[in-house]
């Protein structure tokens, strides 16, 4: 969904191919189809051969083999890089990867102690992952993981801020873009994405964008990637590496500075420039659903239950939304943009936002979760 927004905003007619018939994209890109590619290959190579660039927004691994196979030795460039993929996949290779290039990372079981993170390698956001205070805790989240088929990975828990960069490589040098910080809703899914230029400190932004330059290089990534870091008080710790197009910081850094990762993206595979630079403002991206009186901020699973979203600029005052409100619904979800010249005016804006859905959708109760704290 966030990569039709950015192709729209970049001035791209946007295609999207979703075996799903409710999914997001499809109601706000310019020509959508229903079909699975590896149902009907041919269907869908017809529709590869009509597009400038393709560029998947998934994690099917079979399904990205595929893709990848389809478009190899074609015209039609593919914005996805499967080797490093392969690599972010796996929490102990690219551990390993970082390692090597001096990194720094949470601390290793035991040497850590107690409390532990215990999360599966190769799974996807916090799916399997569990705190431990002691080795039956431990014990515990190893079966978790055993179940899902997968191996384990126990590092100390780190807490602070959640940090994020995205890096684009041309498979021998990278270049890293602007530091966003993820804001978790209870159940620690992301529920708003701030772009605000004094995140970190100068010396702080500058080594998490040396971070994410050092890794993109050491696995010749050429495609798009995000590093995830914790803000701690002895300083960033990364977490993990994602090869694939994010979901929502993108979105929050085009509000912010105008910078389009998607459009830098197609420029680097077409070895074009943009001619784009960070306008130095803000901006905030959140999520929201309302249920008879209830307004809540959301993480992306639950804003994933939208159904025939559009775009709209303006609504309650906001720059841009993704959106299935409509006057006088009860039950509705949206995705809200605002930006401002300084972190203070977007909050600002982003209040007024609220308060504007609160007073014109007769609202009682607003509700804004966080995780607990540990």
């Amino acid at each position: 969904m966030e990569a039709v927004f950015l192709g729209k905003k970049a001035g791209f007619e946007t295609v999207v191919i979703d075996r799903k018939p409710t999914a997001p994209a499809l109601s706000i890109c310019d020509e959508p189809h229903v079909l699975n590619p590896l149902d009907d290959p041919d269907e869908a190579g017809r529709i590869f051969d009509s597009c400038d660039a393709v560029i998947p927004a998934c994690e099917e691994l079979d399904l990205l083999e595929s893709l990848d196979s389809m478009l190899s030795g074609t015209s039609v460039p593919f914005l996805f890089d499967l080797k490093s993929y392969d690599i972010s996949c796996s929490k102990r290779r690219s551990n390993e990867v970082m390692s090597s290039v001096g990194v720094p990372l949470p601390q290793p079981w035991p040497e850590c102690g107690f409390p532990v993170i215990v999360k599966p390698s190769s799974q996807s956001g916090s799916v399997g992952v569990s705190v431990a205070f002691s080795q039956e805790d431990i014990d515990r989240g190893l079966e978790t993981v055993k179940k899902l088929g997968d191996e384990p990975v126990i590092q100390e828990f780190v807490h602070g801020r959640s940090m994020s960069i995205e890096v684009i490589g041309d498979g021998e040098t990278a270049r890293s873009f602007v530091t966003t910080e993820v804001v978790l809703d209870h159940n620690y899914d992301c529920k708003m994405v701030r772009c605000f230029p004094d995140l970190l400190s100068p010396e702080e932004d500058e080594l998490f964008g040396k971070i994410g330059k050092d890794v993109a290089e050491a696995i010749g990534l050429n495609a798009l990637m995000d590093v995830e870091a914790i803000d701690t008080p002895k300083g960033l710790r990364v977490l993990e590496i994602d090869a694939r197009i994010p979901s929502q910081t993108p979105a929050a850094i085009w509000t912010g500075t105008g910078i389009n990762l998607l459009e830098e993206l197609v420029a680097s595979r077409t070895g074009k420039e943009t001619g784009r630079r960070n306008s130095g403002r803000s901006g905030i991206y959140w999520h929201l659903y309302q249920e008879g009186g209830v307004l809540r901020t959301s993480g992306e699973k639950e804003f994933g239950h939208v159904r025939n979203p559009r775009m709209q600029v303006g609504l309650f005052g906001s720059d841009d939304s993704i959106t299935d409100y409509e006057p006088g619904r009860r039950d509705w979800h949206g995705t809200f943009m605002v930006s401002g010249d300084t972190p203070e005016e977007a909050e600002a804006r982003r209040e007024s936002v609220i308060n504007r859905i609160i007073e014109e959708c007769q609202v009682d109760t607003f509700i804004d979760g966080a995780p607990d704290v540990v």
